[in-house]
């Protein structure tokens, strides 16, 4: 039961609350019970810390969130996805968590969430919120409690306490390595004040990894999931879902192929963490409205990926090999073939992305040279500098081309502004702690982190009313507000909106892809029902398709499409 398997069970449904009555652009009405929304879905990020701060303290909040949700809704999205707002320490932006049941003080309460679930679903919205399975805070009651416990002790058990290897036990368990840098290893002091043993952690080391071969621990998780489809919430995104299990006897990880593709190694990608989703898939058949999980599982290629999506595990998983492709025409056609071919083989939705919290931003990241390493932050002393008009002319193109693929896609806050990654933040303004454990060798992800602008004459930009801000704001944040966008033909904003109105219209996230017979290498051209789509990504300009165009990335002189750009054309007497 939730109220057994939760720190803090407040039970229930959420309380009710008034929706407020909004304009008519904006109020679009309860939430629609269509079958499998998630195929089809827009779903867009908010990191709630960097959204919009309703108490003026300088970080985002969850009423910050609730009065910025018609803006949202306004821009033609399905759905919300929070990134987590639970009671943590924020060593790592909430991906630390202490009380998976509860929100911390810094983003308000539960009935604040309650409200913000409310007027989401007033406006149509879904929402699905972050679950963190793979790790708790140091700070979390169990890991305290199996600190101050021996070891062999059940409280221990957890987590993954090992004993060392070498004279003393001085040396880690195996040769893991965390994803933050450094070993994956941590040796704790004993009640004796000795050191004694080790706990794994594949992050920071103030987030230990649970052992998911510990039946106590399922049984937690399946309590946090009631706890919150109780209240009303349409799903999750799993943080880390390709990392739960560890290799039995955690063996020495291998070295790397060079030619690997994603996350692999003894603590990614084992079978059977697949059990855990047939469980959880079940668990969330109990519940009307079609709840949905979405796995983050850096695995490739598609094929692969595709096993966390069968028919009775997962509904979603992020495309990270789009996400991760150049700007190519040929890449891009083989990881778009590859990826629809891997996911039909499973009845699922490719579900695209281009930008989240995670990774630089796209608008910066199209502006890099070939010779940027893929996955490498952006900062002041980065040998490759961005072009910002050319990245954000690709940025622009890229996202076009994405929404007029079948499947669902993911939008970052602020790229439909085409915020570029923050590169000159001062180094003691960063808290990432990727750059704090790096001793600053990687720049970390604070830069796609900055606090969104809403209007460009506002204090913090309409972040909120006092000008406080918890990572500084550039400059330049005043020509990308929303308010210098809103209406103003062929900004960023705009095209968007209509975009998301038009694959709508056109039923493009419901469609079949088809691939023009001829082409050329540096454009994609294809068909979703009655619409024509061509990007070109060379260097020359390329004649469209007949028809109409209903939509361009680009001005258009005649019939030719510019290098760079992205246009939709409609067919035939549509």
């Amino acid at each position: 039961m939730a109220e057994e398997a939760c720190k803090r069970f407040r039970g229930g449904p959420a309380t009710p609350y008034g929706v407020p009555v909004l304009p008519d652009s904006t109020a679009s009405g309860p939430v629609a019970t269509t079958a499998e929304w998630w195929r089809t879905a827009v779903i867009y990020q908010i990191y709630p810390r960097s959204f919009a701060d309703g108490d003026g303290d300088g970080i985002g909040d969850l009423g910050g969130i609730a009065a910025r949700l018609p803006a949202v809704a306004e821009l033609g999205v399905d759905a919300i996805w929070l990134s987590p707002f639970y009671v943590s320490p924020q060593t790592d932006g909430g991906y630390d968590v202490t009380d998976y049941c509860d929100v911390d003080p810094l983003f308000g309460t539960l009935a604040d969430f309650d409200r913000v679930l409310a007027v989401a679903h007033g406006l149509g919205l879904r929402v699905i919120i972050d679950l963190v399975p793979n790790h708790s805070s140091a700070q979390h009651p169990w890991f305290q409690e199996a600190l101050a416990s021996p070891p062999g002790s059940a409280a221990r058990a957890r987590y993954l306490f090992r004993d060392g290897t070498g004279p003393g036990g001085d040396l880690p368990p195996n040769n893991w390595r965390s994803g933050f840098g450094g070993p994956a290893w941590t040796r704790v002091i004993e009640a004796d004040g000795n050191p004694g043993q080790w706990y794994l952690h594949i992050f920071d080391s103030t987030q230990p990894d649970f052992d998911w071969r510990n039946p106590e621990v399922r049984a937690f998780f399946e309590g946090v999931l009631r706890f919150w489809l109780d209240r009303g919430v349409d799903g999750f995104r799993v943080d880390v879902a390709h990392g739960l299990i560890k290799a039995e006897g955690l063996p020495d990880a291998p070295p790397k192929p060079a030619d690997a593709q994603g996350d692999v190694g003894p603590f990614w990608g084992q079978p059977e963490v697949h059990d855990i989703y047939r469980e959880w898939h079940a668990l969330l058949a109990e519940y009307d409205g079609d709840r949905a999980l979405c796995a983050e599982a850096w695995i490739l290629p598609a094929a692969k990926l595709a096993l966390w999506v069968r028919p009775d595990e997962m509904q979603q998983a992020f495309n990270f090999q789009y996400l991760s492709a150049p700007w190519s025409a040929p890449e891009l056609r083989e990881v778009i073939d590859e990826s629809l071919a891997g996911f039909d083989s499973v009845g699922a939705p490719s579900t695209w992305v281009l930008s989240n919290h995670d990774v630089v931003r796209h608008a910066t990241r199209f502006g890099l040279g070939r010779e940027h390493p893929e996955g490498q932050s952006v900062g002041p002393l980065t040998p490759s500098q961005p072009d910002a008009a050319l990245g954000l002319r690709r940025a622009r193109a890229a996202t076009a081309l994405m929404l007029a693929l079948p499947g669902s896609s993911y939008l970052f806050q602020g790229e439909e502004l085409g915020l570029p990654e923050v590169i000159h933040l001062p180094d003691e303004a960063r808290q990432d702690p990727v750059f704090l454990t790096t001793g600053g060798e990687r720049y970390g992800r604070d830069g796609c982190r900055v606090p969104i602008p809403w209007e460009a004459d506002a204090p913090a930009y309409g972040f909120n009313e006092t000008g406080a801000s918890w990572l500084p704001q550039p400059e330049e944040w005043a020509r990308f507000a929303r308010s210098a966008q809103r209406g103003v033909a062929g900004s960023t904003l705009e095209l968007y909106r209509s975009a998301l109105a038009l694959r709508r219209e056109y039923g493009l996230g419901s469609g079949d892809l088809l691939w023009f017979a001829q082409y050329v290498d540096d454009a994609l051209e294809f068909t979703n029902g009655p619409v024509a789509v061509m990007a070109n990504l060379g260097r020359s300009p390329l004649p469209l398709p007949r028809g109409t165009v209903i939509l361009s990335t680009a001005e258009l002189t005649g019939r030719t499409l510019p290098p760079d750009a992205t246009a939709w054309v409609l067919l035939g007497d549509h």
